[in-house]
Formats: C-alpha cells, structure tokens, sequence
C-alpha cells in the first residue's frame, strides 16, 4: 500500500502548482481535485471497514479536505497528497493488524472482503485513478508491476493475463485496449468467496493463492500439520492454468477449508470448473492427515453441495471416488450423496436438488 501511495505522490507531487479543479481527470467526469479526493476517501473507509470490522454495510463517516485551522479553506494540492499518504498508511496499518480470517463489508460480489481484498482495492484506486489525474495534467505515469500483478491475481481473477500487468490492468478497467480483446465498457472487481458450515470457512482461493500452493507454498494459509496435502497442490495448479487461460471462475474453483477455533488449513474442497449445460457440476476433496476422522469432509461437503444446488445452473452434484477409497465413500455417503454407477475401478455418486 505504501508502495503504491509513494509512486503515486512522486508522480502528482511534481504537478502540485498546477490548477487541479481545471483539469478533467482522464476518461472521468471528475476533475483532478475531485479524483484525489476520492482517492483518499476509498482508502479511509478501507481502513475503517477493516478496523471497525464492518458487517453489512459501511461505517457511516466521511473525510473533508480543510486546509487551515477553521476548516474554511480547502486544502492546497500540496495538502491533499499529504493526506492521500495519510489514508494510505492508515489502510496499511489496518491491513497489518487486522487478523488473517476477518471480513468485513463491501458490496461486491459477495458483500464481504478480507484484509488481503482490502489491501488489493486500496492499490487499485491508488494506481488508477492516479493514472487518471496524469493522463489529464499530460505527466508520464506507469507504477511498478509488481503492484498492478498484486491487484490482479487479487480482485481480478476472471481477467487473462496479458503481455504485461499494467496495460492488462487498464484495459480490465476500460482505460486501455490489448490487442486481440474487445474493448471494456462495463467492469467490476472480485473479491474471494467465502462460505460457513458449522466449524469451518470455506475460503475461495485467489489465482494468487493457487500459484503460491502449487508451487510448495502455504497460499497464506496456515496449515494444520505444517503443509497442504498433495491433492491440494495439484487442484491449486489446475487453478493457475484455467487463470491462464482466462477461464478462471471463482465461485466454482477451490476453497482452503479453514477450522474457525485456530484459523488453521485442514484441507481443500472445489469443483473441476462451473456447471455443464446439462446442471451437473463435479467436486473433489483432501484433507491433510492430522485433521481426519473429525467428519470435516462432510460437513464441508454439505455445505458447498448445498451452496451448489442452490445455483440456478446446478441440478447435481457428482463425486468420483476410487473403489479402494473407503474412507472417501463414507464421507461422500454420509453427505447424502447416491452411488449410480461403478467403472475402472472408480464409483460415481451423485446428489440432486
């Protein structure tokens, strides 16, 4: 967040004697001024979602932009970068010291976000709308892209990657074109889904999450028993590839199954991508070792089967397990699914809406 605010205020700071109320800021309607503003206020109510661990909507206080003692006049350009450095290392502060399993609201798409999705948003209205402001007062801007992969692999998991995070970012936001994709009019980001059972949350991994687990990372999880099981990493790296291939679906990818009394990883459950035309949708699970034989394979399995029937898109849930799995089959038979058929060595289960 830091980062971002810096590279941003170098940036601006060389424009301060300019008149920011004269300029439009780039595509917006706003004018610079009024960009800057906006810029300060996300990142306050970031912070302040996240410190007042907001539920169900945001914390009602705004942010006025005085410059003198008596707060009747405004504050100079000067001033107002001073204070977008403020609420970024405000945001920043929140974001260190706020536990790793809070969510608080934001409206989109699932009405929560974490300290992480929080962190991203703030990076992204820092890098864009300071590309706004100097697209209009004609200064050179690009930020590190680091920072632009960050928001990317974060808040924009349906967006392929392109030849390079910046211009990517751009176009994903309708500021830019890439050769080969259509212009954007219309774009929102995405935070991670997350659902609840009984003693669990099932956490919807980021495509920043799958390449850290594919490649002997701990995707920002903590494990019970140290590391993830082998299954995990090999539905994380099938993760990477549908982002790859821009093919990466959110709600239907891999959730990390997150015990609520330790905030520790005891497995991953998901689906092998979304629902056919013909509603049928298949999941597959692992636990690590030392979290077997509490019965959270089938609490999660209910839960996120539930979640699944309950889709419009969705009429089945199906399940394949080895024959020689027995454990498995009971998890899946107890979650109230129905075997229907046996082939090469594997049985096929199913549970309907």
């Amino acid at each position: 967040m830091e980062e971002a605010v810096a590279h941003s205020v170098a940036a601006l700071g060389a424009v301060t004697d300019r008149d920011w109320t004269g300029v439009r800021a780039g595509r917006l309607e706003w004018d610079c001024r009024e960009t800057a503003a906006h810029v300060a206020s996300d990142l306050i109510a970031y912070a302040g979602q996240l410190a007042g661990r907001a539920q169900g909507a945001y914390v009602p206080f705004e942010i006025t932009l005085d410059g003198s003692d008596d707060g009747l006049d405004p504050a100079d350009n000067a001033g107002v970068l001073h204070v977008i450095t403020t609420t970024g290392a405000l945001l920043a502060a929140a974001v260190r010291t706020t536990p790793r399993s809070v969510r608080a609201f934001h409206p989109y798409p699932f009405r929560h976000a974490g300290r992480e999705g929080f962190a991203a948003m703030g990076v992204a209205e820092v890098l864009l709308h300071t590309h706004d402001m100097t697209e209009g007062l004609g200064v050179a801007y690009e930020p590190p892209a680091e920072l632009c992969e960050f928001v990317l692999t974060r808040i924009f998991p349906r967006v392929k990657p392109g030849p390079a995070p910046w211009p990517t970012l751009l176009w994903a936001t309708g500021r830019g074109e890439l050769p080969g994709r259509e212009p954007v009019t219309a774009w929102r980001w995405c935070n991670n889904p997350v659902l609840r059972s009984e003693r669990l949350d099932l956490e919807g991994v980021t495509p920043a999450a799958a390449a850290s687990l594919s490649v002997a990372g701990d995707g920002g999880f903590t494990w019970a028993g140290g590391a993830p099981a082998e299954g995990t990493r090999v539905g994380a790296g099938i993760g990477v590839k549908q982002y790859e291939e821009g093919a990466f679906v959110p709600e239907w990818g891999m959730y990390v199954l997150v015990r609520r009394e330790d905030d520790r990883a005891v497995g991953a459950m998901g689906f092998h991508g979304p629902p056919g035309a013909d509603g049928r949708v298949e999941i597959g699970y692992d636990l690590v070792v030392e979290a077997r034989g509490n019965g959270y394979a089938t609490e999660a399995l209910r839960t996120l089967s539930a979640w699944a029937l309950g889709q419009d898109a969705v009429h089945t849930v199906v399940a394949v397990v080895e024959e020689t799995n027995v454990p498995s089959q009971k998890v899946v038979t107890r979650a109230g699914f129905t075997e229907v058929s046996r082939q090469e060595g594997h049985i096929t289960y199913e549970l309907r809406a």
